[in-house]
């Protein structure tokens, strides 16, 4: 049986399901994750359906998670979205669940889950999501699509990634003329920014050091998050718009948590593989587009050192 299928009839088996993502989350995350969500309610709304984790300000414009005492809940069924491994689900410490779905767009070798949609060819967590609904009796309506199509849109980055294929515009098409999306106020979501992010956007800007070999890079205190009025997430949200200069092959934002006392490393590349040294320095993800944790300013150092003979080579291999 289609895999979709199968994970539709577990859907439709359990009373309780709890839909989650990773830590600090993305459009496209906490996107996909109130789309299921809400398309789940409404295809069964007789059923207990939870969006998990911690929520994010200036992405409540997709709607509210729930919040949930974890001791009334047993066997429940759990759904983790655009995440790879467990342990980076956010908000789920403490739930009972009997069956594990993964639905994602990151490349794993490990199975995490009872039933799986992995697609690392995908443009994002909701061209998946959309198509599971689109190939099952699931339900959705205008709010749902709208969610599906900004995430589509943002983790794309307005389908200029090469993660962008037919099969994004043909969903995306689907989602606009089924639910008469007006889409263009909607990007308003998206890229609307106080004047306050602007000024920092200038700020990274200015402070982007370029190596010879092509990797640019720049190293972010809480200071200046402080001194700009932007918060740890601000960073991860703009590094895209560094895309198409010139000198640079790849490039990284390095913010520090102080809350958990780690090294938020943001990685991208217009053509080196970056995932495979992400993975060395607890992180990865595309190959194009990878992140990673560091404990230590000594670990930055070396993850710039390894990443710089990564364009180092790719611009050889180009000669």
């Amino acid at each position: 049986m289609d895999i979709g299928k199968l994970i539709y009839k577990k859907i439709k088996k359990y009373d309780t399901i709890v839909v989650a993502r990773h830590v600090g989350p993305d459009p496209d995350a906490i996107a996909s994750q109130i789309a299921l969500r809400d398309a789940i309610r409404f295809t069964f709304p007789q059923k207990k359906v939870l969006a998990v984790g911690a929520s994010v300000t200036k992405f409540k414009y997709f709607g509210t998670l729930d919040k949930e005492n974890y001791e009334n809940i047993e066997n429940a069924l759990l759904i983790i979205l655009d995440v790879p491994t467990l342990d980076r689900v956010d908000g789920i410490e403490g739930l009972s669940y009997k069956e594990v779905i993964k639905l994602d767009h990151h490349p794993c070798d490990e199975k995490v889950a009872d039933l799986e949609i992995v697609e690392d060819k995908a443009s994002s967590a909701c061209q998946i999501v959309a198509e599971f609904i689109f190939k099952t009796p699931m339900k959705m309506n205008e709010a749902i699509a709208s969610n599906l199509f900004l995430g589509i849109v943002s983790d794309s980055d307005r389908f200029l990634l090469s993660y962008t294929t037919a099969k994004t515009f043909q969903i995306v098409s689907k989602l606009i003329n089924d639910y008469q999306l007006d889409f263009a106020p909607l990007y308003n979501n998206l890229y609307e920014r106080p004047i306050n992010e602007i000024r920092f956007h200038g700020y990274l800007a200015e402070h982007l050091n370029l190596t010879e070999n092509g990797l640019a890079y720049v190293k972010i205190t809480p200071e200046i998050l402080k001194e700009y009025g932007v918060d740890n997430g601000t960073p991860s949200n703009m590094i895209n718009d560094f895309n198409y200069i010139k000198e640079v092959l790849a490039w990284i934002f390095v913010t520090y948590d102080e809350s958990h006392e780690i090294f938020k490393v943001n990685i991208r590349s217009r053509g080196p593989i970056i995932n495979e040294t992400a993975e060395k320095y607890n992180g990865g993800g595309h190959k194009f587009a990878s992140g990673a944790r560091c404990k230590t300013e000594s670990e930055i150092n070396n993850l710039l050192k390894d990443l710089d003979k990564v364009c180092k080579n790719y611009k050889e291999s180009l000669e």
